[in-house]
């Protein structure tokens, strides 16, 4: 009965799981925006194209590395793929770095250093840009200029020297997506360069160690006495966790992470914390010998409660109450939570697939993001 069971079981979940990703590379199709290169999409079908014409940067990237997971770039042609590819380097500053449209200093803020402020959101959306463009046209070189002076060791320790870990969840942003252009920089250097990057990346892991709490395997001022505190300093160090992934090394401590997330309900929350702890659990299980069939049957229980938590439009919403705003545009485009969005959705899906190839592995071919930051899984091809 046992065995009858868990067949059944299985048969349910993998044809809802089907029939939510067709339901999502519908609502994509629909967020296209009319007139612009096939795959140009805006966020969500609240976002104007024509007042808030910026927002479609996010809406293509996000859109696209999701339909890249999911299968939906299949049927995008060579040239389609080469327009939009063109159309993502539009938004490229001559030292390679990625604006959105219409985003001014008056309307941002991350840190009161506005310095730092146009840092995290320029290495962010150029991040998940360059994402969306290796999705597009695997391999293709960037340009990387404002990120090499950070190879100078003087240079790189005094930056991580100004790091706060007060605010884990914003700097391991801004550690993972440097480390994924210095990982860049070696894929397409010469050996000079590649030594320089090697170098780079001890300097990344001395600084980690020096800073990691041994009791939770996480980075962040303050998290043994505030729970708050320590939801902030596990979503952070997920994003540092990537560096140890790509390099083929297992994080200190990591099964105290791993506890960790097993210690949090299994039910939906936000968009960026549900991923983040599939991430680490499912990372957990291909590195560690440690509470496998716990953190199966907890992956489990949240798959069912992903799939449940889609929208009818086939979309997925981060929360479902407030106000949702672009990280760090404070004062610019905002939408009401609870609406499907491409970010959300792309997030959702990172975290159904993520567990989908855990629980039936090869039963759908996700292509899951080759370069680190959310998305990125180990052994991504």
């Amino acid at each position: 009965m046992s065995l009858m069971y868990d067949a059944i079981s299985q048969t349910s979940r993998t044809a809802a799981i089907e029939a939510a990703r067709r339901r999502s590379l519908d609502w994509f199709a629909t967020m296209q925006v009319p007139g612009a290169p096939r795959g140009v999409m805006r966020i969500s079908a609240a976002q104007d194209p024509a007042d808030w014409p910026g927002v479609n940067l996010y809406g293509t990237y996000n859109g696209i590395m999701c339909l890249d997971l999911i299968g939906g770039l299949g049927g995008y042609s060579e040239g389609e793929r080469a327009a939009l590819v063109t159309w993502l380097e539009g938004h490229r500053r001559l030292d390679g770095i990625v604006r959105v449209p219409g985003m001014t200093g008056e309307a941002v803020f991350k840190k009161p250093d506005r310095d730092e402020t146009w840092r995290y959101i320029d290495f962010h959306v150029t991040n998940y840009t360059l994402g969306a463009i290796d999705a597009l046209k695997p391999g293709r070189r960037p340009n990387l200029a404002f990120a090499k002076p950070f190879l100078d060791p003087l240079k790189l320790k005094a930056w991580l020297a100004d790091r706060d870990l007060n605010d884990p969840w914003q700097e391991g942003n801004n550690i993972v997506n440097l480390a994924g252009f210095f990982l860049l920089l070696r894929r397409d250097g010469d050996a000079a360069m590649r030594a320089r990057v090697d170098a780079a990346l001890e300097i990344l892991y001395g600084w980690h160690d020096r800073n990691r709490e041994p009791s939770t395997g996480f980075w962040g001022v303050g998290q043994l006495s505030d729970p708050t505190r320590l939801l902030h300093a596990f979503a952070g160090s997920m994003h540092n966790f990537h560096i140890w992934y790509h390099e083929g090394r297992i994080p200190a401590a990591f099964d105290r992470s791993v506890d960790y997330v097993l210690s949090l309900p299994p039910r939906v929350d936000s968009a960026c914390i549900d991923v983040d702890a599939v991430d680490v659990l499912v990372h957990g299980l291909a590195l560690l010998d440690h509470r496998r069939d716990e953190s199966r049957q907890w992956l489990s229980t949240l798959l069912d409660a992903l799939l449940a938590d889609q929208n009818a439009d086939g979309g997925f919403c981060d929360v479902r109450t407030g106000v949702r705003r672009q990280d760090g545009w404070v004062k610019g485009y905002e939408e009401p939570q609870g609406i499907s969005n491409g970010f959300a959705t792309w997030f959702r899906w990172i975290a159904i697939a993520m567990i989908a190839d855990m629980l039936f592995p090869g039963r759908w071919n996700w292509r899951f993001r080759r370069t680190i930051g959310i998305g990125y899984r180990l052994g991504a091809r």
